[in-house]
């Protein structure tokens, strides 16, 4: 698999880790333990296409957000991270 990084161009799959959803908002901190145990614990295992956060460590150190496919690994769009929030805001 290879990663099309905005910033260096196409790159193997080595030199990236992925880092999780990149959908989901932290809590609001007076939002209480409840809210903040499903941010950190309970997660969906999603089908289909879905946003990642990606951490090109292995190049220029840029976070990414990967839409993939988790059935297929097919990568639809990648985008640098500060350029949108994952979480629709």
């Amino acid at each position: 698999m290879r990663i099309h990084c905005p910033h260096c161009g196409l790159r193997s799959i080595e030199e990236f880790t992925c880092l999780g959803d990149a959908t989901i908002a932290r809590p609001d901190p007076s939002g209480g333990e409840e809210a903040f145990y499903h941010y950190v614990y309970v997660r969906e295992n999603p089908k289909g296409r879905h946003r990642e956060y990606w951490h090109h460590g292995g190049g220029c150190r840029s976070w990414l957000i990967v839409e993939r496919d988790t059935a297929t690994h097919e990568i639809s769009s990648v985008e640098a991270a500060d350029a949108g929030h994952g979480d629709g805001s």
